[in-house]
């Protein structure tokens, strides 16, 4: 499964991934991405990964990452 990484430190709240994928992430009050269900990262279901990956593409500060999930343990 792959997963969807924001960098907080870099993003700044343009709201293009929030538009791209609400079903993984919704705009706080200042319009940054805040992950559904709270986290830093957000699962990606396999039939919503091509709409992440152009997220990812089409962040203009290039705060969003697709990538394999980590294992625990």
């Amino acid at each position: 499964m792959s997963e969807l990484r924001i960098d907080f430190a870099a993003c700044d709240g343009h709201g293009v991934c929030t538009g791209l994928l609400p079903e993984l992430l919704v705009a706080d009050d200042w319009g940054f991405p805040a992950v559904r269900g709270g986290g830093r990262r957000a699962a990606v279901p396999e039939e919503l990964l091509a709409r992440a990956r152009d997220a990812e593409r089409m962040c203009p500060v290039l705060a969003l990452r697709v990538a394999a999930a980590e294992r625990a343990g």
